[in-house]
């Protein structure tokens, strides 16, 4: 039976009475607000996109295609009303709340964890699914606490970023059963699985979601859980047949530079071991910007102080990760990025600060 649970509060279909709210921090208000409402038969609800690429813009989304998308992976994993589910996103975004939606569809039990950097330390219960960013993830890994509760879920969720080839190195070698999350706020979460393993990442789309290339070679999706609406992305991908696909990157993040066509995440992924073995808390991305040559021309952003990287040592080993084209022509250290208001970097804004 469906049951929301935070400490000593408690939400079900047959309970009366309600928690005090104002003693409840934000992210569990809002979580019982939400099931609140829900249980309450309201049928549209105002979500915020993430602004990863631009943005935030507010949408309207229903109660139909939310539970659309909660059956949809619950026929992938094969969901039942003895699931155990962990929420540790905040519920003010879609990945959070969705999980509270999941919850109640297949009428099983859910509890808040706080949403900090390694949610599973001071956490007794364990869980069937959870979802979790990449940063939870990482943290969870180098914690012996949370590393034995990590891997005794049987579904881990992965949303919000790319994995890095450490990251996903990691889980391999830890048999943690992951899944690399596909999707955004207008397809309510993902649409497309990836089991991480030590290969590339292959993604599965959901049932009944329909998949294909614009002209300009960019995804499109079609999907009960966006109101069977057409949706043009700006991803960049490979077909692998008529419901999986291999990821390249964001269309609008390519670097045309002299006719080679880079991806910036591609890149990222091809240096990310040795960035983390070396500058572990230093945040990074590619970026194109404008070369009257070329036409665009690669750079590196780092976020840090001369101090803090080795530029000498950096620009030599970018040589030796990379090809011929694929090398910054500059390498731009900034105090600070900008930040989208759920933790993303926000490329463009950051590129304007140069």
């Amino acid at each position: 039976m469906f049951q929301l649970r935070y400490q000593s509060n408690i939400l079900s279909r047959t309970q009366t009475a309600f928690p005090n709210l104002e003693e409840l921090p934000d992210f569990a208000q809002e979580a019982f607000m939400f099931c609140k409402d829900w249980l309450a038969g309201k049928d549209k609800f105002l979500q915020a996109t993430s602004g990863s690429t631009g943005t935030s813009k507010i949408q309207e989304i229903t109660r139909q295609q939310m539970e659309a998308s909660a059956k949809a992976t619950g026929a992938f994993f094969g969901a039942n009303p003895e699931f155990k589910l962990g929420c540790c996103l905040n519920p003010a975004y879609i990945a959070g709340k969705m999980m509270l939606v999941r919850a109640i569809v297949w009428n099983c039990e859910i509890r808040l964890v706080e949403p900090s950097a390694d949610p599973l330390t001071t956490e007794e219960t364990s869980f069937d699914m959870v979802a979790m960013v990449p940063l939870q993830v990482e943290k969870s890994l180098s914690s012996l606490s949370s590393l034995g509760k990590l891997k005794s879920i049987k579904v881990v969720l992965i949303g919000g970023a790319p994995l890095s080839d450490s990251l996903q190195l990691a889980l391999s070698r830890e048999r943690i059963a992951a899944w690399q999350t596909f999707g955004m706020t207008e397809t309510l979460s993902h649409f497309a699985l990836a089991k991480i393993g030590e290969g590339e990442l292959v993604y599965r789309c959901l049932p009944d979601v329909q998949i294909g290339l614009t002209e300009e070679g960019t995804l499109w999706v079609q999907s009960p859980m966006s109101g069977e609406k057409k949706l043009d992305t700006k991803d960049k991908i490979e077909l692998r047949s008529k419901n999986s696909f291999i990821w390249l990157g964001r269309a609008d993040f390519m670097v045309n530079s002299g006719g080679f066509k880079l991806f910036p995440e591609q890149l990222e992924k091809k240096i990310s071991l040795w960035m983390e073995e070396n500058y572990p808390h230093i945040p990074y991305f590619f970026f194109g910007e404008v070369e009257d040559r070329l036409g665009e021309r690669l750079v590196l952003y780092v976020e840090g102080e001369q101090s803090d990287v080795n530029l000498e040592m950096l620009e030599g080993e970018l040589k030796k990760l990379l090809g011929k084209f694929e090398v910054p022509k500059e390498i731009y250290l900034l105090p600070r990025f900008a930040y989208t208001p759920n933790g993303k970097i926000n490329r463009p804004v950051t590129a304007k600060r140069i």
